[in-house]
């Protein structure tokens, strides 16, 4: 089974890196993330991190010259590299060993609820970047910044930010029997972990103590913590 995984993943790689998603670096990265995602966890979750490297992707994409323009596009003409990937789901593939060997659902919802956070970052980062209008900083909402900034939040994002974590909780509903409470803190954990993310943003990074994959590990981290907190507090 596991050689198959290989082959399949081999074959998607060299897409990803085809189609400049990733670069080299990141493809490797993608290719054990996946892995241990697939072989611990099992096909749903691989296909929640696959949507959002696939949504993430096209996002990131979207306009990139307007946003090349103003200097607040992503990485190399929308190609990221290993930072990125680790960032956004070395928090997953953590709580996914652990599942594996704990079995407990409060774990997955964590998990899960982290790549509801990554999905949900990017897409309001990315269309929020080209829809969002009067972007305000997320710590002094008085403040007015430019589009682009570290922190900076819009109606717009916020909306992107909870279609994000909405459309990783729908993909991974399947999972769980209680469907109601999943869906609930996956989706929330997703919204508020990216949130923390743009309060990351506006302090600790802008003060130059964390770069962008790390604002990203620890925004993945908090919402996995609300994510499981939430699910908990219903009595999952």
């Amino acid at each position: 089974m596991i050689l198959i995984d290989v082959a399949a993943l081999t074959g998607a790689a060299l897409l990803v890196y085809k189609r400049k998603a990733l670069d080299m670096k990141g493809v490797i990265a993608a290719f054990f993330v996946g892995l241990v995602t697939l072989e611990l966890g099992g096909i749903i979750p691989f296909l929640a991190l696959a949507a959002f490297l696939g949504i993430g992707t096209l996002a990131t994409k979207y306009r990139y010259s307007e946003k090349a323009k103003l200097r607040i596009a992503e990485g190399k003409r929308g190609t990221r590299s290993w930072g990125n990937v680790l960032g956004n789901g070395l928090m997953a593939v953590i709580l996914i060993i652990v599942e594996h060997m704990t079995k407990q659902d409060v774990i997955w919802i964590a998990a899960l609820s982290s790549i509801a956070t990554a999905n949900a970052d990017t897409l309001a980062s990315e269309l929020g970047k080209i829809f969002g209008k009067n972007p305000r900083l997320i710590t002094n909402l008085k403040e007015k910044v430019r589009a682009g900034t570290n922190g900076g939040v819009t109606i717009q994002g916020e909306i992107f930010a909870l279609l994000g974590a909405l459309t990783i909780a729908l993909i991974t509903l399947p999972m769980f029997q209680n469907k109601g409470v999943a869906l609930i803190s996956i989706t929330l954990g997703g919204f508020l972990g990216c949130n923390a993310d743009s309060i990351i943003g506006a302090t600790i990074e802008n003060r130059g103590w964390f770069n962008n994959d790390l604002t990203n590990f620890a925004a993945t981290v908090v919402g996995a913590v609300f994510g499981a907190l939430i699910f908990l507090a219903f009595g999952g």
